[in-house]
């Protein structure tokens, strides 16, 4: 293997070693996702877009190439998939620009000790002001990519949930959890969606395992 070399599809090969490694740890993981991805209050292949969504929300190559095939084997059509990314894309971009309220606060140091709260939220019309043409273009971005299309908007904001888990943003959960819950969708349904979002994000970190067992023999 040459050290440039990073990533191959035939590393993921590799990822059975840690049943062997950490049995036990190894086998719960699978299990529990296996549950996460299996069909509940959501289909199937819902769950599989959401876990295309998250995989390019995590940055992981191996994941995308599990969950796209995965996909596919649900019928999901190359328009669904591109739908699903770019909900993606609008929810990590929307992160950083949802946690501009909070430089706000920081360089008017306004001095208050709670980092989050809904009312900041309402300080982001301020970056219209400061950066209003760039400001203006994400907001059209992220309205069309919300947008029913090919994909419901009930199953934009479920993606758009499980995608605010995982980038962290508690503005993004608030505004999207609200958002799905007026598309009707249920509780359970807005659970199920992080349980996704949550074994997206930890098969990522096993997943690069691979990676750690290249560098560990090389």
């Amino acid at each position: 293997m040459s050290n440039e070399e990073l990533y191959r599809k035939s590393y993921f090969n590799r990822l059975g070693e840690l049943s062997d490694l950490v049995p036990e740890a190894f086998k719960a993981f699978a299990q529990f996702d296996k549950l996460a991805l299996s069909e509940g209050k959501l289909t199937k292949r819902l769950k599989e877009l959401i876990a295309i969504a998250v995989a390019h929300t995590t940055g992981c190559p191996y994941c995308i190439e599990v969950h796209v095939k995965a996909a596919k084997a649900e019928d999901v059509t190359k328009e669904e998939m591109s739908e699903a990314i770019l909900v993606a894309t609008a929810l990590k971009a929307g992160s950083a620009l949802a946690h501009g309220v909070n430089a706000l606060n920081a360089y008017d140091q306004t001095g208050d000790d709670e980092l989050y709260k809904a009312s900041y939220f309402t300080r982001l019309k301020e970056l219209s002001t400061l950066n209003g043409d760039v400001f203006k273009s994400f907001v059209d971005f992220d309205t069309k990519s919300m947008k029913e299309s090919i994909l419901s908007v009930k199953e934009k904001e479920l993606i758009a949930v499980a995608v605010a888990h995982t980038t962290g943003c508690p503005y993004c959960i608030d505004i999207h959890t609200k958002g799905a819950k007026d598309a009707n969708a249920s509780k359970e349904e807005i659970a199920e969606s992080i349980m996704v979002a949550t074994t997206l994000k930890a098969g990522s970190a096993l997943a690069h395992s691979v990676n750690a067992l290249n560098a560990f023999d090389s």
